[in-house]
């Protein structure tokens, strides 16, 4: 079976190939910041902090404007979607902040994982429509 295919226009093609040649910069590495509400929840729990949607910013405020050498290290984050629309202290949005850093800002788009159809103890991870929007 064939599928029909249509590349995107040039200027869409050169941006993509810029962006996943900046994330695979030598040297760099991607952060992975994609902590879920229950996730969070449960490393909280370990130091006894509660689990509130201020203290994930704080957290995540925390990471993001750690010393300035991080960013010589960092070249995307993959932010969960509570993330994109958090600020830090100042009233900058932490997607504005990673990009002011050379940070490239990603997004996860799982919903976590699912067992794997006809298998025995193997898990997929359960994609989300990337065409709808997301709630607010």
């Amino acid at each position: 079976m064939t599928t029909y295919f249509n590349y995107p226009p040039k200027e869409v093609r050169d941006e993509l190939a810029k962006i996943a040649k900046a994330i695979v910069a030598p040297g760099k590495g991607i952060l992975a910041a994609d902590e879920s509400t229950a996730t969070c929840g449960k490393r909280f729990a370990d130091i006894g902090v509660e689990n509130t949607e201020e203290n994930r910013r704080q957290y995540r405020q925390l990471l993001f404007t750690a010393d300035e050498v991080v960013c010589q290290n960092i070249s995307g984050v993959i932010l969960f979607h509570e993330t994109v629309y958090q600020k830090a202290d100042d009233g900058t949005p932490f997607v504005e902040l990673l990009k002011k850093k050379g940070i490239i800002p990603g997004i996860k788009v799982d919903k976590g994982v699912v067992n794997l159809y006809g298998s025995e103890d193997e898990c997929t991870t359960q994609g989300k429509n990337i065409f709808q929007k997301f709630e607010q």
